[in-house]
């Protein structure tokens, strides 16, 4: 255990030492009712702060020497903000030169990361010398780090650190002792301590799969994206699969659940009437179609994922699947003939003349909004559970506030992308007339040709005009090109490596849409610079829905 934290230890004032001695001292009677006899002794940010690192490690071995006689030991840290003490390799130093064997080093990993510091000396620190870890992950901020480190920190895999090489160091150098997590944030202030607790205990399982490889690696794709509507709005979302060139492929043998195809990308259509609104819909699941669905599961249950209890009826494949931290039901399935073919359940429905594809030929992302509180746990299920890596991350205005959003790309060859929106702390409505936005992006590699081909009644969003007018100025683009974006309401982007062109259905029911994209040369990430114009076009589009 570790008694933590004791400042401003190291005085230029003689006097003003004696009396953090006898403060220290102090401390050490607490810790021995406590039963702890090992104390964090942080790196001074005063004023009063020792500078020569001779008389700091002086003062460093006279605190040793008082800890040597309580039978306590000192784990000396550096802040990040420490005053002339702000890297570890500072910190070591004066440890080094005090030379007590009660002085060791604390290491912290946010301490060390924040500032871009390297551990490659740290071969050079004998093991016993280094008393306690703490371990912390943070997202990139270009900020005071003192604030970022009081408000941001996250729990390992949840950030931008790679804590997994960093803790790999130390315990290559020969650290044998707790791995402590030492994180400060906001939201986990205002959470769940339950939630919270099985967060921090699934990071440390991830971390230690980490450090075994034993992280999922298995290749694996979308086999279908499933949406839940009421009857309500059935014919609605039907309509607008059709329009999209989706064809009814097969029908559930027992549930009233119907497959919609096109290419290689499927939406189920489940029908429930659990919906608190009639006009209800959700992106209620995803599965995977993976090399070893059993694998992912167990997986999964390695990581302190409970498995979602299923009502299977004879006959039917039961299908491990597992529950997201942002609601989303996902399913580990095959596509080959076996027990865990999801499409043996299904009954097919032979094509008819006028199917069609208007050109999509795959899903390429979902996107899912994640309660706030539970966003970064959100993050560590998909890296952790399903392998999947962080492709951007990034924020843009909403009508309430700043979103944030978070891409997550399965491996090559799939890609296969999730796309984690939500509002950055609190909770409800994050934009006008639609809560908790989600989206399907399907893929074309012709977006105006697939518009083209679209019939006249499908419900593609409307882009106001003042939006092109900005294009036009902003991009320098060729007026015919924009006068054909214009008309076939398509938004575009381009970046060094490529183009984005893509265009928005309505909101289907009460808060999915389909977003149909096209990339050009390698293009990643999103153009969220549209999500603005995207909202207030949904919200005009909604309002004159409900006026009429």
């Amino acid at each position: 255990m570790l008694y933590q934290p004791f400042r401003d230890l190291d005085s230029t004032d003689p006097e003003q030492f004696e009396r953090n001695l006898n403060r220290l001292d102090r401390k050490f009677d607490v810790m021995t009712e406590l039963g702890v006899d090992l104390i964090l002794v942080c790196s001074n940010a005063s004023a009063d702060a020792v500078a020569d690192m001779d008389e700091l490690a002086t003062q460093l071995r006279a605190a040793g020497e008082l800890a040597d006689r309580r039978g306590m030991r000192i784990a000396y840290e550096a802040l990040a903000w420490g005053r002339t003490v702000d890297l570890w390799q500072q910190s070591w130093d004066a440890v080094r030169r005090a030379d007590h064997p009660a002085v060791g080093l604390c290491l912290d990993s946010f301490h060390i990361l924040s500032r871009s510091s390297t551990i490659d000396e740290l071969g050079e620190v004998p093991s016993d010398k280094i008393f306690f870890l703490q371990l912390a992950d943070a997202p990139h901020k270009d900020m005071d780090v003192l604030q970022w480190s009081r408000h941001y920190r996250l729990f390992p895999g949840e950030g931008a650190f790679d804590l997994v090489d960093f803790t790999a160091a130390v315990l290559g150098a020969g650290y044998r002792g707790p791995l402590s997590l030492e994180v400060f944030n906001d939201v986990f202030r205002q959470s769940s301590p339950v939630r919270t607790a099985i967060d921090a205990v699934r990071s440390l399982g991830a971390l230690e799969a980490g450090l075994d490889d034993a992280l999922p690696r298995q290749r694996f794709d979308a086999a279908f994206v499933e949406l839940s509507v009421t009857p309500t709005n059935l014919t609605t979302a039907e309509h607008a699969l059709s329009a999209l060139g989706f064809r009814q492929s097969a029908t559930h043998r027992s549930k009233r659940v119907t497959a919609w195809t096109q290419s290689s990308a499927t939406i189920l259509l489940t029908v429930t009437t659990d919906a608190a609104e009639d006009d209800s819909s959700a992106l209620a699941a995803i599965a995977f179609d993976a090399e070893d669905p059993t694998g992912f599961a167990a997986s999964a249950e390695g990581l302190n994922v409970s498995a979602l209890p299923r009502v299977v009826r004879p006959g039917e494949a039961d299908l491990p699947a597992v529950a997201a931290p942002d609601g989303v039901s996902i399913f580990f399935v095959s596509t080959e003939e076996g027990p865990l073919d999801w499409r043996r359940d299904f009954e097919p429905v032979p094509p008819t003349d006028a199917a069609s594809g208007v050109g999509i030929t795959a899903i390429d992302h979902v996107s899912v909004t994640a309660p706030f509180d539970r966003y970064d746990e959100s993050v560590l299920f998909y890296r952790s559970v399903l392998g999947m890596r962080t492709e951007e991350v990034a924020e843009y205005p909403g009508p309430y506030g700043l979103v944030r959003s978070h891409l997550l790309r399965a491996p090559e060859p799939s890609g296969f992308g999730v796309a984690l929106d939500g509002p950055l702390l609190r909770r409800g409505k994050w934009t006008p007339g639609v809560q908790t936005p989600q989206h399907i992006a399907l893929l074309t590699d012709d977006v105006l040709a697939t518009l083209d081909a679209l019939p006249g009644d499908a419900p593609i969003l409307r882009i106001p005009e003042n939006y092109y007018v900005d294009l036009r100025a902003r991009l320098d683009l060729d007026d015919e090109f924009v006068e054909r974006l214009r008309r076939s309401n398509v938004l575009y982007d381009r970046s060094p490596d490529g183009e984005y062109l893509h265009a928005y259905t309505t909101v289907i029911g009460s808060q999915v849409y389909f977003e149909i994209i096209e990339r050009r040369g390698n293009y990643r990430g999103r153009p969220l610079a549209d999500a603005p114009i995207r909202m207030a076009a949904h919200v005009a589009a909604r309002r004159g829905r409900t006026e009429k």
